[in-house]
């Protein structure tokens, strides 16, 4: 009789059960955050019950999916809106939740086959498209907008000219995202945590991946909260708690990974106008708040306030403590350039993603009988985005520079893979 292993004997469960314990547990979060944080921004007060659905609709965007816009002001009128934006506090608490009940079955293992995570992603994702498919179509309500009672009203009486804004979820490009945006985080799950396992073939990847993803998630993670403890001393002192709490629950990565760019030496262009603001702290709002097209970088903003250059020292700071955490968290073997190369690219890449989620765009237009921005603030336009390329080799040349010196300072820690041989065993006989 074959004696049974440890292995067979703890065969790990990630049935159709757990399949939907990691799927609630994404989209629960992720409803739960959207909600307390549209909450705090006074979302509560929209008419026609519609609080439930701007919950949904911003569920929707946290997973990559689509939410358009809509006008309608009769006949003799018409309205331009538009808004491209991503909650990344949502975002970030749902790829947590998902990552943490994804990779519950697959604890205390090394390795794991192709086709059993196959499978085990398959029922995620099964479970995942029913849920985006639910939430692609609760998520669409209309609101009327009052011209006041001034002359615009009375002229918008008169032709019958009665605006409304709507959104509603594009249900393809919501799912085709959104399975997108599942796929992305269970495969940086795989590699962030230390005690998944990998099919045997990628094994080899093991020591060069894993360590740099591991730091520069906890770098990203590492600025979110920092920006959470500043963003509450600054309520507790100066007042505004609960625009504070909205800031937190619904950007606060947004506001953050910006500033990690910038203290790169990165440049954002962008404009605001009207009525819109952005959802970071003024000084930011007044840098973009001209009629021109305004840059957004180390330079504009100490124009405005020198305190700014700080930022270069917590770059500095946080990109070598990383650096640091990955090299003592890799092989002994592995050497200072490869550190380097290891992190230039995890940087890159991260960095790479911010440009690409951190975009902002909004813009919103009434015109009667032609005339457009007759309510003379009705109408306005907002937009941020980066110079993507300069910003991804900025960040590999920082990490560069980090992963090489922070595998100087990891030297004298005893790492994975290293054997100390007495001094007498390597003498000859």
């Amino acid at each position: 009789m074959t004696p049974r292993t440890p292995s067979d004997q703890a065969v790990p469960r990630h049935g159709w059960v757990q399949a939907l314990s990691t799927v609630l547990a994404g989209l629960l979060t992720m409803g739960v955050v959207a909600g307390l944080g549209l909450w705090a921004a006074g979302a509560t007060d929209l008419p026609d019950g519609a609080f439930p659905r701007v919950v949904t609709a911003t569920v929707v965007t946290a997973v990559g999916g689509t939410v358009k816009l809509s006008g309608n002001a009769g006949a003799l009128a018409d309205t331009k809106a538009g808004l491209t934006v991503i909650p990344l506090s949502v975002t970030l608490a749902g790829a947590l939740a998902t990552a943490a009940v994804f990779l519950r079955p697959l604890r205390h293992r090394a390795v794991a086959s192709a086709a059993e995570l196959a499978g085990w992603a398959a029922r995620i994702a099964v479970l995942w498209l029913l849920g985006l498919i639910g939430l692609a179509l609760g998520a669409r309500q209309k609101f009327s907008i009052s011209l006041g009672s001034g002359t615009l009203g009375d002229i918008g009486d008169l032709i019958g000219a009665s605006p409304e804004v709507g959104f509603e979820a594009d249900v393809p490009q919501t799912v085709l995202f959104g399975l997108l945006w599942l796929a992305g985080v269970l495969v940086l799950a795989l590699l962030v945590s230390p005690g998944a396992p990998l099919p045997a073939a990628l094994l080899r990847f093991h020591a060069s991946v894993r360590p740099a993803a591991y730091a520069v998630v906890a770098l990203l993670l590492a600025y979110v909260a920092l920006g959470v403890v500043i963003a509450l001393l600054t309520a507790v002192t100066r007042g505004n708690v609960t625009q504070t709490l909205a800031l937190i629950l619904l950007g606060m990565p947004n506001l953050v990974w910006l500033t990690l760019t910038i203290g790169l030496g990165a440049t954002w262009n962008g404009r605001v106008d009207g009525p819109f603001g952005l959802p970071m702290p003024h000084l930011l709002d007044e840098v973009l708040r001209t009629p021109d097209i305004s840059t957004l970088n180390l330079n504009s903003i100490a124009a405005f306030d020198g305190r700014v250059w700080w930022l270069l020292v917590v770059n500095a700071v946080l990109l070598l403590s990383a650096a640091f955490l990955m090299a003592a968290r890799s092989p002994a073997h592995t050497r200072a350039w490869q550190h380097a190369v290891h992190l230039a690219v995890a940087f890159a890449l991260a960095v790479l993603m911010i440009c690409l989620v951190g975009r902002i765009s909004a813009h919103y237009g009434l015109s009667l009988l032609g005339i457009g921005d007759v309510g003379g603030g009705l109408s306005g336009d907002l937009f941020l985005k980066p110079e993507l390329w300069s910003a991804v080799g900025l960040a590999a040349l920082w990490g560069l520079i980090a992963g090489f010196l922070g595998a100087l300072m990891a030297k004298p820690v005893r790492r994975h893979g290293e054997i100390e041989i007495p001094e007498q065993s390597q003498r000859p006989a």
